[in-house]
């Protein structure tokens, strides 16, 4: 595991750390720190804008292989430049899904031409994705998947029909990658395809679904006889839940190092309040602001590990664990700055009753350890997966 830094690591650090001050400014100077989890449904027009304004300086796709349109940076380079743009305070990536997930999944398993024809809107910041993958009887479970898709009689359509829900940013996308059952009377892992759908046509509807922190950025996506081509498949027929699993191994990459980063920035945060508002002084407070510390490290460790490992969306053990131990750190995170706060935290000044970063922090963390696959759901794979223990019972 490499901890340490070259020389030139470090000074390609100083390179981002520089243009991000350069250009977080201006016109984008309001997205510092905005539009991260809880935060999402915030200037979407200007974070659009914020993705070309990255392509300009060559910041999207840094790890993506020169072959593929990228960099082709070394692990070490694309710690620093995530890591980096979290501490500028740069604000959560519209392109995401696109440049995270979609990009290395059709390196990995997509044809020369459907790589030619999609990859350069991702590494632009003209193409927007979402994920189709939960749906309302299949959210940990996906291999309950029940959207169905079938070719059309020229055989050059598939027609989708289902439901998907938690779709981020939906609303905003303008392709979903679906995972679909093509094999009729299939169950389980088997008959799923992986389909790459076109979001703006008839037989796609988007419903919002309002949340805790009044915010809309999940939403329902029906598809109704939606249309897309034949050759929008990834695979085959039928290797849709090995290509699904690849995408959720590249979701754990490097880019969890820029959450970390996000994650520090909210600890902070809370110390702040709490050497201002005398909570540092609270004895239990003030161990548990330790403890959130201490875990943030062994967070930032662990993802290490996972990164001297292949990149080529297998789950290590290390990986396997990082959901679950994240998304308890954050919630409890969430728990610590509302005690922090005290009676501050319970109460908002007036209409519109907008949401201090901190309590927004506290109320959408409540999702942390259900939505990506929950914390009963992520102990099983633990257990499963990595210690070869019996599987779950099933009824």
């Amino acid at each position: 595991m490499k901890i340490g830094f070259s020389r030139a690591d470090e000074a390609f650090r100083e390179e981002v750390a520089q243009w991000m001050a350069q250009h977080l400014s201006g016109e984008f100077a309001a997205l510092r720190f905005r539009g991260g989890p809880g935060d999402e449904h915030s200037f979407p027009a200007q974070r659009k804008a914020w993705e070309r304004e990255l392509a300009a300086g060559a910041w999207i796709g840094v790890g993506w292989a020169k072959e593929h349109g990228g960099r082709g940076l070394p692990i070490s380079q694309q710690v620093i430049f995530h890591e980096e743009y979290a501490r500028a305070g740069g604000p959560g990536r519209m392109g995401h899904i696109g440049e995270g997930l979609v990009g290395p999944t059709l390196a990995a398993f997509g044809t020369p031409a459907q790589q030619q024809r999609l990859l350069p809107g991702i590494l632009d910041g003209s193409t927007f994705w979402c994920q189709g993958y939960s749906e309302p009887g299949a959210g940990s479970d996906l291999a309950n998947v029940q959207t169905r898709a079938r070719l059309d009689a020229s055989g050059e359509h598939w027609l989708i029909s289902g439901q998907k829900v938690w779709t981020s940013l939906a609303h905003e996308a303008d392709w979903c990658f679906v995972l679909a059952r093509t094999e009729p009377g299939s169950q389980g892992h088997h008959g799923l395809s992986f389909l790459l759908v076109p979001m703006v046509q008839p037989g796609v509807r988007v419903q919002p679904i309002q949340q805790l922190t009044g915010t809309s950025e999940f939403n329902e996506v029906f598809f109704e006889q939606a249309v897309t081509s034949a050759d929008n498949l990834v695979g085959q027929p039928g290797d849709g839940w090995k290509i699904a699993m690849a995408l959720l191994g590249f979701e754990r990459g490097v880019s969890t190092l820029g959450q970390q980063m996000q994650f520090h920035n909210e600890l902070d945060e809370v110390i702040r309040i709490a050497q201002a508002n005398g909570a540092a002084r609270d004895p239990l407070l003030r161990q548990r602001i330790a403890q959130a510390w201490a875990g943030l490290k062994v967070l930032r460790y662990n993802s290490l590990r996972m990164l001297c490992g292949a990149q080529d969306g297998s789950l290590s053990r290390e990986a396997m664990i990082y959901k679950l131990a994240w998304s308890t750190w954050h919630r409890d995170l969430g728990k610590l700055a509302m005690d922090v706060l005290g009676d501050a935290g319970e109460v908002l000044e007036g209409e519109p009753y907008e949401l201090s970063r901190l309590q927004a922090l506290f109320l959408f963390s409540r999702a942390d350890t259900v939505y990506g696959g929950s914390n009963e759901i992520q102990r099983n794979v633990i257990a499963e997966r990595a210690l070869g223990m019996p599987r779950e019972a099933r009824v």
